[in-house]
């Protein structure tokens, strides 16, 4: 299914919301969790995508007893000037809460038997996340999520007509879970390596959204989930705001470092720019470019 390409301003302010790159080290190396957005989706139908979703009230609601660091610590990590303390607590309990309603992954938690049906009891009579761990005796595991980027989708988007604030994070995959996708959300939660991932998009196999394209080129050459983490705490999250313009009926989007941007350092080795053509984004030089 091709994506539509939007061409109308939204005037609304972006939406804060979290996403999280899930790793885990496969039989053949690195491997990333996706899961396929419903095609009724009104944001990214049919697109494989990492889980995440937006930033809820609740999120920032959490009693400090149950945290394991505390929201100035969740702030530090994230490094934006003016973000306040709560906001970037809410954003990484967000990104758990996200990843366990979307697929079921409870990061930073032991594997417990029967710990997920709980957490999914409590919540569905009412109990917010980060209380229904606590009332089972959990620690609310921020330090299990480390920021990697931020993405903030421009005035006129692309690819959807809503705009967003996402940090997106990144977690090792806790062992003893499985992935099961949520039924109302998504068709399927499936591994795959950051070159496969791309290698099925060029090959029309899968759709993936330019967010996710740019950031598995950028997984493309880390083998392990280990190196991923240690990645995320060698420098700060990057700041991409992306900035598209049409030549020729063909829509482009460039990132920092492209001649075209208005900020002139790259935030990454490969790639500055994908172009819509054949129905996908391409990057020039084509999936070699994006595979390094």
């Amino acid at each position: 299914m091709a994506l539509t390409i939007n061409s109308d301003t939204v005037h609304t302010p972006p939406v804060p919301s979290a996403t999280v790159i899930v790793v885990r080290d496969g039989p053949s190396g690195l491997e990333v969790l996706l899961v396929r957005r419903h095609g009724n989706s009104a944001v990214l139908g049919g697109v494989h995508v990492f889980p995440g979703g937006k930033l809820d009230a609740a999120d920032r609601q959490v009693d400090p007893a149950s945290l394991d660091r505390s929201p100035l610590d969740c702030a530090q990590g994230l490094n934006e000037p003016g973000l306040d303390a709560d906001t970037a607590l809410g954003l990484h309990v967000a990104a758990l809460r996200e990843t366990f309603e979307e697929c079921g992954l409870l990061l930073g938690q032991v594997h417990q038997a029967d710990l997920a049906r709980r957490v999914r009891e409590l919540t569905a009579a009412g109990t917010g996340f980060a209380a229904a761990l606590q009332q089972l005796g959990c620690r609310v595991s921020t330090a299990s999520v480390r920021p990697w980027s931020r993405w903030i989708t421009p005035r006129v988007p692309s690819v959807t007509n809503k705009r967003f604030d996402t940090r997106f994070f990144v977690a090792a995959a806790p062992a003893g879970q499985a992935a099961e996708h949520c039924a109302f959300e998504a068709t399927e939660a499936v591994w795959m390596a950051p070159r496969q991932g791309l290698e099925r998009y060029w090959a029309g196999e899968i759709d993936l959204a330019p967010p996710q394209i740019m950031s598995l080129s950028q997984l493309v050459p880390l083998r392990t989930a280990a190196d991923v983490m240690a990645a995320a705490l060698s420098r700060p999250p990057a700041l991409i705001e992306p900035e598209p313009f049409d030549v020729d009926g063909v829509r482009v989007i460039c990132y920092p470092g492209d001649p075209a941007h208005s900020v002139a350092q790259r935030v990454w080795p490969g790639p500055t720019r994908l172009s819509y053509r054949n129905q996908r984004f391409e990057a020039e030089g084509g999936l070699a470019a994006l595979l390094g």
